[in-house]
Parts: C-alpha cells; structure tokens; sequence
C-alpha cells in the first residue's frame, strides 16, 4: 500500500526535524549561535485522473482530478541569521556586533573564516586571536606593556602604551557582509565559511553603511528560544506519532484482506 511508503517519509522527516531541534536546544548558550529550522516539500504525485481532461465531445472537462502524493521530503535546513541579544561580560577583549556583519578569522591553512562569536584573547605574541588561537583579521598586536585597552562602536583599538599617557591606536576590526547570510557553510568551533550561495564577502568596518557596531565588553547569545523549540520537539513527535498510527493502520487493513482472502 502506498500509505505505507508515504508515512515512511513522514517518519523520516521528522526523525531529521527533531535532529535540527536537539542541535539548537544544545547550542543555547553557545556564543553567536544561529538556530536552524526544517523546511519540508512534497514529493512526486500519481495523476489518476488530470485536471482539464475531455470528459465529452461537447468539450466538457474535468474541474478537479485525481492526485495521489508520495509523501514529504526533507528541502532545507536553512539558518536564522537575527540578532541575539547580547550580554555584558565585563571582559575588555569581548566584542559583540550590534547589526550586520561577521568579523574575518584567519585559519591555519591560509582561508578566511567568518564568526559572530567574539570572545577575542591574546596570544604568547599579543596577537587578537579566537579561544583556539586563530588570527583576527586584520592582524592586531596589543602590546605587553599596553594597559586600558578600549574598543570603540567603530571598532578601532586603543591602548595606553608603557609610561605614555595618550592612548594610542593599534588598528581596526574588519568586518564582512553577505547578501544569503543562511547561505554560508558552518565548520564547527562558531565559524563559517564563503560559498557560491552567500555570495561574496563585502568587507567594510564598524560604523561603516550598512554595518553593525561593535560593543566592548559585550557577547552575543545565541538566537535560540527555549519555547519556541520546545514547542516545535512537541509538533515534531505529534507528527512522528501520526505518521506511525498510519502504517498501523496500513497494517492492520493489509492484515484484514489477508485474511478475507484465506
């Protein structure tokens, strides 16, 4: 029976949604997160009667016909790129981007990476780097001796160098835009990656057209909402229930024409 196969993809689908759902719920306070959502197509249909078929030689035709789907498949897992909100951490090389924009994250085989997690530390070198030690780009260096290091909203750094008393400017954040912002590739440890369908990275800073500001001190939270996914596990097995209720039901009236038939 068809029904079979058609809540068999059900199952499937749903199996994958709440997939999705758990990754989110585990990401909650993972810094600059952006959740997924499932998006869902149906799959071909079996035409038993088409629509505007000649029912008469007067030219009459059929209003309405006979379709029969083949059950639902899984289209996308796209990325909801909103703000989170952002949390003070007291921590003066925290950065969070109020508005558009990633910062650029040099990785060790020579490609830019993008993130919205700016939880930034200084290396053996004084280098602006990520927890895992990758370069921020442009390639910033605080110096040892550097004290009462601020970051303005236009992302430029400044520090009090040794015993001078004007604080000095030792570079400026870079930033990049993309035109499909779901449409970059995450690699894991809060980063992603340029592809065809984001489009090519439009550089600028903070402050600039277009762009977010950059906030000292400050971390974005992820844009998960524990209700809204919550709610969404919910449907998920309702629907994961149903599916399977109907290849019960497929069964049972299999089994009863089984046995009419002995």
């Amino acid at each position: 029976m068809r029904a079979l196969y058609s809540a068999a993809t059900g199952m499937r689908a749903q199996e994958l949604n709440v997939e999705v759902i758990s990754n989110n719920i585990a990401n909650m306070r993972t810094t600059g997160f952006k959740r997924q959502r499932t998006e869902f197509q149906d799959l071909l249909y079996h035409n038993m009667r088409r629509e505007g078929t000649a029912t008469s030689e007067a030219g009459t035709t059929v209003p309405v016909g006979i379709e029969i789907g083949s059950g639902v498949r899984t289209a996308a897992t796209p990325r909801v790129m909103s703000q989170g909100t952002v949390y003070q951490t007291e921590k003066e090389l925290d950065v969070a981007i109020r508005g558009e924009g990633f910062f650029l994250i040099e990785l060790p085989d020579g490609r830019t990476a993008y993130t919205r997690d700016g939880s930034f530390e200084r290396d053996g070198e004084g280098n602006l780097v990520t927890a895992d030690g990758y370069v921020v780009q442009p390639g910033i260096t605080i110096p040892e001796d550097a004290t009462d290091v601020t970051i303005n909203n236009e992302g430029t750094i400044l520090a009090t160098i040794g015993t001078e008393t004007e604080p000095q400017e030792l570079g400026r954040l870079d930033l990049a835009r993309f035109v499909n912002k779901s449409g970059l590739q995450a690699i894991g440890d809060n980063l992603f990656l340029e592809t065809a369908s984001s489009g090519a990275a439009q550089l600028g800073n903070p402050g600039d057209d277009g762009f977010g500001t950059a906030l000292q001190n400050f971390l974005e939270q992820s844009n998960v909402e524990a209700v809204t996914e919550i709610a969404d596990m919910i449907s998920a097995q309702r629907a994961y229930e149903m599916n399977a209720r109907v290849i019960s039901g497929a069964d049972e009236m299999m089994s009863s024409t089984a046995n009419i038939i002995r």
